[in-house]
């Protein structure tokens, strides 16, 4: 492992726009659309001209909501609700696209030794709405811990079942790479070979903007104006994991929404991640395994994965970097 250390500000964001770090770039003909997706917002971008271009985006927006509308634990008539409703009671037949997910969460969980488990959605007492933040009780996190177990989350041929009444699960850390990884093959299909989707963080790029490889910005989430450094990317993803996004300070302590799934609480180790590979399925939930297990069995993932760049930022503040991830970050 090539590793360097580093004094950095204060922790991780992402920022995913070519033109906004290269304001002299020509952009004729680039077409851009944001929307709310997955509890954040996605910018779909078109690295040049396309005659479909509103045809394509729109099959893309489709798709990916349609993946949304069976992954979401906050939709009522999603798969996912369907299996809290019949947990510890029945299975439920799952599509392709949902198994996929599944069982990619099960073994992240079991290489992991538990660091990664979607069965932390059991802890439902916490809130990290900005205007109805919430915080559970030690005792509601102690009732809830004993139904948090990714062995009980079975996948049965296609049909998935949870083991016991009052188990939930949440995709969040495994869902979203590939359902940004749908749309973009909707694009594809459709002649789209220069794009980019960023998903609150998770940025998919294919081809270039405008001649010119993808820029990704990475800044300090205390400061969004200040950028650690950018990075360029051609045919790849970024992907990133941080306590910044979803906060509130209550008690003079500041929460976050990543939750360590043996304690309910959120994680202290690991301030943010940061990873760059030429596909998602290579990186897709090792930033949220990494935010629990804490930097050496972060670094350590990151090692076990070949062709994976990475950046870690721990407690204290210090980057740690893997493989060229130092050579890939230029000054902003």
């Amino acid at each position: 492992m090539n590793l360097q250390r580093r004094q950095c500000l204060s922790g991780l964001g992402l920022l995913a726009a070519g033109w906004a770090l290269n304001p002299g770039l020509a952009l004729a003909g680039v077409r851009r659309d944001s929307r709310p997706l997955m509890g954040t917002r996605v910018d779909l971008v078109l690295g040049e001209p396309h005659a479909d271009a509103p045809l394509a985006i729109d099959a893309a927006w489709a798709e990916m909501q349609r993946l949304e509308r069976l992954m979401s634990r906050y939709r009522s008539e999603s798969l996912v609700s369907a299996l809290h409703r019949q947990a510890g009671r029945g299975a439920v037949q799952a599509p392709p696209e949902l198994l996929a997910v599944l069982r990619r969460a099960a073994a992240l969980s079991e290489r992991t030794r538990g660091d990664f488990d979607i069965s932390v959605g059991a802890y439902q007492g916490w809130s990290f709405d900005a205007t109805q933040p919430h915080r559970p009780s030690a005792q509601e996190l102690q009732e809830e811990r004993r139904l948090v177990n990714h062995r009980d989350v079975r996948i049965e041929g296609d049909r998935v079942r949870l083991a016991r009444p009052g188990m939930r699960i949440d995709l969040g850390g495994v869902a979203k790479l590939p359902i940004l990884q749908a749309g973009m093959r909707v694009l594809e299909r459709h002649g789209v070979h220069h794009a980019m989707i960023n998903g609150g963080g998770d940025v998919l790029t294919r081809g270039q903007l405008h001649g010119q490889d993808w820029r990704v910005g990475l800044r300090d989430p205390r400061a969004p104006g200040q950028l650690l450094g950018v990075l360029t990317l051609r045919d790849g993803c970024v992907a990133s994991s941080g306590d910044y996004e979803r906060t509130f300070l209550q008690d003079g302590r500041r929460y976050h929404h990543v939750l360590d799934p043996r304690t309910g609480w959120p994680t202290e180790g690991v301030r943010g991640v940061v990873l760059v590979a030429r596909d998602t399925a290579t990186v897709n939930g090792i930033g949220a395994a990494a935010m629990v297990g804490g930097p050496a069995r972060g670094l350590g993932l990151m090692a076990s994965r070949p062709g994976v760049d990475g950046l870690l930022v721990d407690a204290g503040g210090a980057m740690h970097t893997h493989g060229r991830m130092a050579q890939r970050l230029q000054a902003a």
